[in-house]
């Protein structure tokens, strides 16, 4: 079993945030040929301070072409999601 993206604590994350977390637990068990699931939930607004969507955490680039990206590359984005989640429990 994939140890969990976070510590037993409790993060300090809002409940669209803790959800968002536990999706990427979920993705990135998954087998490449499984993985489809967008982290977009249609809170589409980007951040100025941090360059990155209010509601999924990806970057412009990162959300462009998500269709088209390998399942490696969705992996990644989704790793880069769990970290950025993480880091915002340790700010």
């Amino acid at each position: 079993m994939l140890k969990t993206l976070f510590s037993t604590n409790p993060p300090k994350l809002s409940p669209v945030e803790m959800r968002l977390l536990k999706q990427a637990e979920r993705v990135l068990q998954l087998e490449d040929d499984e993985l489809t699931s967008s982290p977009c939930i249609s809170v589409c607004r980007m951040t100025e301070k941090t360059g990155l969507c209010e509601g999924c955490f990806r970057t412009l680039d990162e959300i462009t072409g998500w269709g088209h990206r390998t399942p490696e590359a969705k992996r990644d984005v989704w790793r880069q999601i769990a970290q950025r989640l993480q880091a915002r429990t340790q700010a």
